[in-house]
C-alpha cells in the first residue's frame, strides 16, 4: 500500500471493523503470540496488565518493576540487569505486543498472573489466589483491599483514589496542594498484612499523605516503592535492606536524606520531587564504623541538589549512569562559586541540570564532565555562555545529544569556528533561546541526524551548508519564526534538487493551527 493518509485511515476502519465483529479471533491470534513467547518474556508481557489503559509507562521505571519483580535475570554475555531488561522490553515491541490492553488481551488474569480492578466490584467470598494486584477504580477503600488481598500479595499497583475513614488536613494554601492525609491506624493495618510484598506503587496523584507512613519500613522485602508524602524520608528507611527503587514525589521543597541511606546497598533507582540533599558518606562512616558507606549498584540519581555534588558524595555512587540536579530552594548553597567535578562519575551516560534564576550563570566552565557522557541536557531559566558550549562541551568525545531549552545565552549568536567539531553528536535540540544567527557548517558536526529547534523566535535562518551534512535525517521546527522555517524548505529543496531523497523537513506551527481554529469558529457563527 502507498503510505498515505487516507491508505492508514483505511487501515483503521477495516481493523476496528474486524475487532468489534470478531473478537474472539483477534484474541485467538494474540493468544498464539503470547503462548509463542520464551518463557523469559511472558511474565515481562503480562506485568504491563498492571496499568490503566492509556497510561503512559515511562520505559525505565517498567524496567526497574520488572527487575524487582524478579523477571529480569543476568545473562552470561557480561550485559548488567538494566541491558537485559531494555533487550527484553525492544523484543516485546518487535513482536507488536507491547501495546496490548486487557480488552484485547485477556491472558495476564487467565493464567493468575495478575488481579486487576477496573470497576468496583461486589467483595468475593474468599480473597483471590493472585500474588499480584493492580486497582484501577476511580475509588477503593483500604478495608476492601485488605479483604481482597490474601497476606502473601507480592505486588500491589494502586492507580485508585484511596477513601481513608479519617479527615483529610486542610490543604496548605501555600503549597497548593491537594488532600494531604494523615498515617492513621487503617493505613498501618492494611499494610502490616503483606510482610512479603515486594513491589507498593501507589501513583494515583490524589494519595498523598501528610509524613511517610511507617509502616513501610518494616516491608523487609520490599524491592520497588512509589508513595507521595509530605515530609522527611525517615532514618528507619534503610531497614529495607532490599530495595532497588525509590519514587518519593509530592516535595515542594528542598528534601534531606537520612544519613543511613548510604547503607543500601541495592538501591538502583532513586527518584525525588524536590532538590534532594545527600549527606556526604564519610559522615556514615564515622557513625558506623563497621559499615562501608557507599551505593555501588546505584545506576539513577534524579533531583540531587546542586550543593550535594562533591567528591564525597561522587565517590560514594561510583557506578551512576542518570544524573539529574535541581537548583535548591536555598539559594545558600547554589554552584557558581564552586568547582562541580564529576570526572570521577566514569560511567556516566547522561546529566541534566534544571536551573532556576534568571540571575545566574550555569557553572558549566566551573564543571568537569566525564568523557562517557553522551548525553548532556542544560534546561532551566538561566544565562549561559555559547563560549563554554564550544570550549568545553565540543570536547566531550562521546556526546551524541545535547538539548538547550528555556535558556538565556550571553550573546544572540552562536559561531563555530572551522576548529570547532562535534565528533559523536547525532541530535541538536534548541528551544526557546534568544539565538539569533547560527553560524556554523557542515564541517562542525560530523555525524549530526536530527536538528531540532523550538520557539527559536527571533533565528533568521538555518545555516544553508546543514544540507551538506551527509548523515542529516531530518530538520523539525516547532513555532520558530518564517524566516528559519523557508530557510529549512529551501535546504530541503536543494537537496531534492541534487538528488537526496534522504533529508525530510518537518514544520509544525501553533499559531497556523489557532489562527484556522479562530477563522473556523468565526465562520461557524
Amino acid at each position: 500500500m502507498t503510505r498515505t493518509l487516507e491508505s492508514w485511515k483505511d487501515v483503521a476502519r477495516t481493523l476496528s471493523e474486524i475487532v468489534a465483529t470478531h473478537p474472539d479471533k483477534c484474541l485467538g491470534v494474540l493468544g498464539l503470540s503470547y503462548h509463542h513467547l520464551p518463557i523469559h518474556l511472558k511474565p515481562c508481557f503480562l506485568s504491563i496488565s498492571c496499568f490503566p489503559e492509556d497510561f503512559q509507562v515511562d520505559t525505565r521505571r517498567l524496567i526497574q518493576l520488572w527487575i524487582a519483580e524478579g523477571f529480569i535475570r543476568t545473562s552470561g554475555n557480561g550485559k548488567c540487569l538494566e541491558e537485559v531488561a531494555i533487550d527484553c522490553l525492544e523484543d516485546l515491541i518487535s513482536r507488536n505486543l507491547i501495546q496490548a490492553r486487557k480488552r484485547r488481551f485477556n491472558e495476564a488474569e487467565i493464567s493468575k498472573f495478575m488481579h486487576v480492578e477496573r470497576t468496583y466490584p461486589t467483595l468475593p467470598a474468599q480473597k483471590h489466589n493472585v500474588r499480584r494486584f493492580s486497582f484501577q477504580t476511580l475509588s477503593y477503600s483500604v478495608d476492601d483491599c485488605c479483604k481482597l488481598l490474601p497476606p502473601v500479595a507480592r505486588s500491589i499497583y494502586l492507580f485508585s483514589h484511596l477513601n481513608l475513614p479519617l479527615e483529610p488536613r486542610p490543604p496548605i494554601k501555600l503549597l497548593r496542594t491537594l488532600p494531604i492525609y494523615d498515617r492513621d491506624p487503617i493505613i498501618h493495618e492494611s499494610f502490616c498484612h503483606f510482610k512479603f510484598l515486594r513491589v507498593l506503587a501507589i501513583s494515583h496523584i490524589d494519595i498523598k499523605f501528610w509524613s511517610f507512613p511507617l509502616v513501610i519500613t518494616k516491608l523487609f522485602h520490599l524491592r520497588y516503592l512509589q508513595v507521595r508524602f509530605y515530609g522527611k524520608i525517615p532514618e528507619s528507611i534503610s531497614e529495607l535492606q532490599n530495595l532497588q527503587t525509590l519514587i518519593c514525589s509530592g516535595h515542594p521543597f528542598d528534601i534531606t536524606l537520612p544519613v543511613k541511606i548510604w547503607t543500601m546497598k541495592n538501591l538502583r533507582y532513586i527518584s525525588l520531587g524536590g532538590a534532594t540533599y545527600l549527606p556526604s558518606p564519610r559522615r556514615e562512616s564515622i557513625l558506623n564504623k563497621h559499615l562501608v558507606s557507599g551505593m555501588p549498584n546505584l545506576e539513577e540519581l534524579s533531583g540531587l541538589c546542586c550543593a550535594s555534588c562533591t567528591n564525597a558524595v561522587f565517590s560514594g555512587i561510583p557506578n551512576l549512569k542518570r544524573l539529574i540536579i535541581y537548583e535548591p530552594f536555598n539559594k545558600r548553597n547554589c554552584l557558581p562559586n564552586r568547582l562541580m567535578d564529576m570526572s570521577s562519575l566514569s560511567k556516566l551516560e547522561a546529566f541534566k541540570c534544571d536551573w532556576k534564576p534568571l540571575s545566574q550563570y550555569f557553572p558549566i566552565k566551573s564543571s568537569v564532565f566525564p568523557t562517557s557522557l553522551k548525553r548532556l541536557t542544560l534546561a532551566g531559566k538561566y544565562y549561559f555562555s555559547w563560549e563554554d558550549i564550544s570550549s568545553i562541551v565540543i570536547m566531550l568525545p562521546n556526546l551524541e545529544e545535547l538539548k538547550l531549552k528555556c535558556c538565556r545565552a550571553d550573546d544572540d549568536v552562536w559561531r563555530l569556528s572551522d576548529k570547532d567539531k562535534f565528533k559523536s553528536l547525532k541530535l541538536l535540540l534548541l528551544s526557546n533561546l534568544n539565538l539569533k544567527r547560527l553560524e556554523a557548517s557542515s564541517d562542525n558536526f560530523l555525524n549530526l541526524k536530527r536538528l531540532v529547534l523550538k520557539e527559536c523566535n527571533i533565528l533568521e535562518e538555518i545555516p544553508t551548508d546543514f544540507g551538506e551534512i551527509c548523515t542529516l535525517e531530518s530538520i523539525e521546527l516547532h513555532d520558530c519564526s518564517t524566516t528559519a522555517e523557508d530557510s529549512a524548505r529551501k535546504i530541503e529543496q536543494e537537496q531534492e534538487d541534487m538528488g537526496n531523497n534522504f533529508l525530510k523537513v518537518y514544520i509544525h506551527n501553533s499559531r497556523i493551527r489557532n489562527e484556522f481554529m479562530v477563522s473556523r469558529s468565526m465562520i461557524s457563527r
